[in-house]
């Protein structure tokens, strides 16, 4: 592509493709290229994909499908993130409508020799955000084995960035808040050799640059008291638990650490060092060999612990894993009953929660014109707080909460 031609980014999946795609972005910009929303004005289209689950593949090929029935004759598409690392080979003889498909580090544009991966896309610099808030990717793959995930197998192990480069995409994306991602965060480091819990002094290092910092996917037995401690301290005293499920039997199945009494014990460990703790945890349901009893076990779960935000999702039967073999598939018919009646019971809690904040001053960042979050709501995932329009984007404001719909707060000025 020549200087001066447009590209036209789509980015599926995870938080984590959302880095990604920025870093392509400053790739493209860094080649003289200019980004377009307009699909029909774009030289050049960049689709990065999410292969976890069935229905993201799905999503992503669809996406490709619909680009390009709509895109204009003279326009090149490229295909890259997980699906093109896994599926790459099937994806270019499937699919005739992509000009190109791209694994990790492979560059996207096509005025580049791409048979061989040159992008160290962890450590890619990476443009200024254009929102108050960003995500920011301190590691790549993982080294566990659960049973239904698929990711180590295109991922590969971890590799921790070190906390210099962390530190200098901090000082680059000039924001208020920082969203630290990751597979399996809480083990930043240990692939280095730097010992247990450096994400501590790596959290420490970032609070002297931003206001906020939120710490996504935490295994729970990473949890330390330590590391508990540190994020109490902190203004988003966030807690996002990777717990999948809390049947013993079940977990070992899955190849996960934990129990319902373990969870229940960290949850509670957290709460008296931490009152003001917020909650969000993903749990599996229809994992092959799921009882009524396991299902009942995670609804008593659910019931008392009253976590903020959880999310329910069906298992995906993923090839090459441990649990594609398993027997004990759960009906489809089964999965989609227990995923209302957990879905329902998690509205009426979050929006219980959420009423019991009428009335409460609260600190928001505004994120966009008439739309913000206290520290209770990652973005992109929990609810919102409308806010006045006079609030201006990018800034702190006090205001006090005025009312609540389901997930949503509505808040003004004193």
């Amino acid at each position: 592509m020549s200087i001066g031609s447009k590209f036209h980014l789509v980015t599926l999946g995870c938080p984590k493709n959302e880095v990604d795609s920025e870093k392509i972005a400053g790739t493209l910009f860094a080649e003289g290229m200019k980004s377009t929303d307009d699909l029909n004005d774009a030289d050049l289209i960049v689709v990065n994909t999410c292969a976890f689950v069935e229905e993201a593949r799905e999503e992503s090929i669809e996406t490709i499908l619909n680009i390009a029935e709509l895109r204009n004759e003279e326009s090149k598409i490229v295909v890259t993130g997980c699906m093109a690392e896994r599926y790459g080979k099937e994806m270019q003889d499937s699919l005739p409508e992509v000009d190109h498909v791209a694994g990790f580090g492979v560059p996207v544009s096509l005025t580049r020799k791409a048979d061989v991966p040159e992008l160290d896309l962890l450590n890619l610099p990476r443009p200024a955000s254009g929102k108050p808030w960003a995500y920011l990717k301190i590691a790549e793959g993982c080294d566990r084995a659960c049973g239904y995930c698929s990711i180590p197998s295109f991922r590969g192990p971890q590799r921790s960035r070190s906390i210099s480069s962390i530190i200098e995409e901090v000082d680059a994306l000039e924001v208020k808040e920082v969203v630290l991602v990751a597979q399996d965060l809480a083990a930043f480091g240990r692939d280095q050799g730097i010992g247990e819990k450096s994400v501590i002094p790596l959290i420490e290092e970032i609070v002297k640059k931003v206001e906020w910092v939120r710490l996504l996917y935490l295994y729970p037995s990473e949890l330390n008291q330590r590391l508990i401690d540190v994020i109490s301290c902190l203004t988003v005293p966030y807690f996002d638990l990777s717990l999948q499920h809390v049947s013993p039997p079940l977990l070992r199945k899955m190849k996960r650490w934990g129990s319902d009494a373990r969870f229940r014990d960290l949850i509670f460990r957290i709460r008296e060092n931490c009152p003001e703790a917020v909650f969000r945890s993903n749990f599996i349901v229809g994992y092959p060999g799921e009882t009524e009893e396991d299902h009942d076990q995670l609804i008593e779960f659910i019931q008392e612990m009253r976590l903020d935000w959880c999310g329910f999702f069906p298992f995906s039967n993923e090839e090459g894993t441990y649990a594609s073999d398993l027997d004990g598939k759960v009906d489809r018919s089964l999965i989609v009953e227990r995923l209302k009646e957990l879905g329902s019971l998690q509205d009426e809690i979050t929006a219980s929660k959420r009423d019991a904040l009428i009335g409460e001053k609260v600190s928001v960042l505004v994120d966009s014109f008439g739309v913000g979050r206290t520290y209770r709501e990652a973005p992109e995932i929990d609810g919102i707080v409308s806010v006045p329009d006079s609030c201006k984007v990018g800034e702190f404001v006090d205001l006090i909460v005025k009312g609540a719909t389901g997930p949503d707060l509505e808040a003004d000025l004193f």
